[in-house]
């Protein structure tokens, strides 16, 4: 997981971008094009950047805040902070963005004629989160997941100019499933932020309280729920998996790598017994090669 450009990167744009390098998903790997490594750091450092003030997670000291124009006073408002982001993302498409991460991916929006709709979408996700904490139903939480996750696996393939209607569809599944994960990986941390993200209908099927949710480890009733949510998400893996055979050279790797480091992800959950509250159960090196190598060959 290369993170191509980032040891020359000042200040906070160097903080947000070194943060690839612990993400579950290659970012940018060394084998891709040296272009389409800068261009998915670009999108990747927009990505990070708009989570980062969604969750509250900026580098101290307020650079961000400075950079986008905020008032000092209004520095931890994170609506504000989402809304001054927004107007410095259109900036991108017709005059000069303030943040040197928008300015880094302005040259990425011409060259891939890059719409301000996905982003846009991450924003809204973002805004969402303030907002929104609990999810009543699975579908309220896919609405969701198509604003917070879909957006990035479209950017990819418009980023690498293989985007057709089938396979933005397939990629879809892919990073909707990855959301889950990443949200069953977090129950805990998520809950610390005030935000639950299963389903309540489920919660009440599976007669899980919150409290539950809070716990060191996990019970019965909460194993079984998230055993649950990850066949879920394994069969949106599975639903979206074909993309991968969709294209050729080493893009087919990069989306080979998305795809097995969800269902390694899976794997890790199970071989843990679903329990995630002490801490999201990591896969091996050798799960991930194996899953990647099955996945190459179109197989479950």
């Amino acid at each position: 997981m290369t993170a191509a450009g980032t040891a020359r990167a000042p200040g906070p744009e160097r903080t947000t971008l070194d943060k690839a390098a612990h993400e579950n998903f290659p970012v940018a790997p060394f084998f891709l094009p040296r272009a389409w490594r800068t261009d998915l750091m670009a999108v990747y450092g927009f990505a990070r950047l708009v989570d980062d003030i969604g969750d509250g997670d900026l580098a101290p000291g307020g650079a961000d805040a400075r950079l986008l124009g905020v008032a000092p006073e209004q520095a931890e408002d994170r609506l504000v902070l989402l809304d001054a982001f927004e107007a410095d993302l259109r900036r991108v498409f017709d005059a000069s963005p303030r943040h040197p991460l928008l300015r880094r991916l302005q040259p990425t929006v011409r060259r891939a004629g890059l719409t301000p709709e996905p982003f846009l979408g991450l924003i809204a996700a973002n805004r969402q989160d303030q907002l929104v904490k609990r999810y009543e139903t699975y579908d309220d939480l896919l609405a969701y997941c198509e604003l917070s996750a879909n957006p990035v696996g479209r950017l990819v393939l418009a980023v690498t100019g293989t985007s057709t209607p089938e396979r933005v569809r397939l990629s879809d599944a892919v990073c909707t499933a990855l959301q889950i994960v990443e949200h069953l990986q977090d129950v805990r941390e998520d809950l610390g932020r005030d935000r639950v993200y299963l389903p309540a209908e489920d919660m009440k099927r599976f007669h899980v309280q919150e409290a539950d949710l809070a716990l060191p480890t996990a019970g019965a009733s909460v194993r079984a729920l998230v055993a649950f949510e990850a066949e879920r998400a394994r069969n949106l893996l599975n639903e979206g998996t074909p993309l991968v055979g969709s294209v050729h050279g080493r893009l087919r790797l990069l989306l080979a790598g998305f795809v097995a480091g969800g269902k390694a992800a899976i794997h890790a959950m199970r071989t843990a017994e679903y329990d995630v509250l002490p801490g999201p159960p990591k896969p091996g090196t050798l799960r991930l090669l194996r899953e990647a190598g099955m996945t190459l060959r179109g197989e479950g």
